[in-house]
C-alpha cells in the first residue's frame, strides 16, 4: 500500500456531509435542506456556524456546528477532509461577492480535491449527488499517495 501511486478509501452508506454557503446563498441552502430533509437525516451533517444553526432551526436536522467560515470554520472543515471525517460538501459560495477570507475558501476547495471528495457549488449538482447511487451505496474513492511521490522525487535527485 505504501507504494501505491493511489491510496483508496471507502465512503460508507452512512455519509459525512459538510454543508457551507456564503451570506448570498445561505437562505437557498437551508431550503434546499428542508426539501430534502427526508434523504439527509440518514446522514451525518455538519457545516459551518451560522450555515449550520439556521439549517438546523429551519429542518430540525441535527447540524453539527463549527465556527463561522471567517473565523476558521472553511479550515475547521478542511481538517476534517484531512482527517477523513467528511465524505462529500455541498458548498454553496457566491460568485458575485467578494469574501474577506477568500483564501480560506479557495484554500478548502482545493483540500477537497486533493482529498477526492465530490462538491457541489450549486443546487443543481447537489441535487445530482445527492439523488445519486451512490448515497446508498458503499463508495471506493481513490487519493494520491502523496508519500510515494515525494518518495519518487527524492529519488529522482539523486
Amino acid at each position: 500500500m505504501l507504494q501505491d501511486a493511489y491510496v483508496t478509501f471507502e465512503i460508507g452508506k452512512t455519509k459525512h456531509i459538510a454543508l457551507v454557503a456564503h451570506d448570498g446563498k445561505k437562505k437557498e441552502l437551508v431550503e434546499w435542506c428542508d426539501k430534502n430533509k427526508d434523504i439527509l437525516k440518514s446522514h451525518f451533517l455538519c457545516g459551518t456556524g451560522t450555515t449550520s444553526r439556521l439549517i438546523a432551526e429551519k429542518t430540525g436536522l441535527p447540524v453539527k456546528a463549527y465556527n463561522s467560515g471567517p473565523l476558521g470554520g472553511d479550515q475547521q472543515i478542511g481538517a476534517k477532509i484531512v482527517e477523513g471525517q467528511i465524505d462529500f460538501m455541498i458548498f454553496l459560495w457566491d460568485p458575485l461577492e467578494a469574501q474577506p477570507h477568500d483564501p480560506d475558501v479557495k484554500a478548502l476547495l482545493r483540500i477537497a480535491v486533493v482529498y477526492d471528495i465530490p462538491i457541489a457549488n450549486n443546487l443543481a449538482t447537489a441535487d445530482f449527488m445527492l439523488h445519486s447511487k451512490y448515497m446508498t451505496e458503499v463508495y471506493d474513492r481513490r487519493v494520491e499517495n502523496f508519500n510515494k511521490k515525494v518518495e519518487d522525487r527524492v529519488s529522482s535527485m539523486k
